[in-house]
């Protein structure tokens, strides 16, 4: 039976992109998050605003030697849970393209699902970490719903944007000869 375009666009198609670059754009989504805003700028850690979050998890002032080696471990837990996203989302990758796998990191469509996973994180996290948690914000002090609310837009445009741009690529089929491949066979 023979695949037809709208049926590899639906995921239907054997080597479907949309989980493995979903799942990748999670974790890099979040090594981004970790590396710029919690290493780079130093904005927050994941236990920065424990003094007023919604939980009860006991407060680790990073300002203090103690404080900031309980938030740079549990930053260092979120490090290894975005590592590990990357790698489960390359396994997936690797299991679905047996062909052509250099052809892949050329694809619209992964890179569009890859920008729509991270818009995920975005979404997941702000939502989860900012608002219902409280255990940290974007960027503390007088604006910081502000700073949250603007996570949450960035998260929304990646998302959308990712899902236009995979929408915009052609279906990646890892059985397909490439044009060098189908001139050597037109020979």
């Amino acid at each position: 039976m023979a695949t037809t375009v709208g049926e590899v666009r639906a995921g239907l198609a054997p080597a479907g992109l949309q989980l493995p670059g979903i799942v990748l754009g999670v974790g890099l989504g979040g090594f981004v998050d970790g590396i710029l805003l919690h290493q780079l700028l130093q904005w927050h850690h994941m236990l920065t605003s424990t003094n007023h979050d919604h939980i009860g998890v006991k407060y680790y002032n990073p300002h203090t030697v103690s404080g900031l080696e309980m938030n740079t471990l549990w930053d260092g837990i979120f490090h290894a849970v975005c590592w590990i996203a990357v790698l489960t989302g390359l396994a997936i990758l690797y299991s679905r393209v047996t062909h052509n796998r250099r052809r892949v990191w050329t694809s619209r469509v992964l890179w569009g699902w890859m920008l729509a996973g991270w818009g995920l994180f975005n979404l997941v996290e702000g939502v989860l970490d900012h608002h219902i948690l409280g255990i940290h914000h974007v960027h503390g002090g007088p604006y910081q719903l502000w700073w949250d609310i603007g996570f949450l837009c960035l998260g929304a445009l990646l998302l959308v944007g990712g899902w236009l741009l995979q929408r915009s690529g052609q279906p990646f089929d890892p059985e397909a000869p490439t044009a060098r491949q189908a001139g050597r066979d037109a020979r």
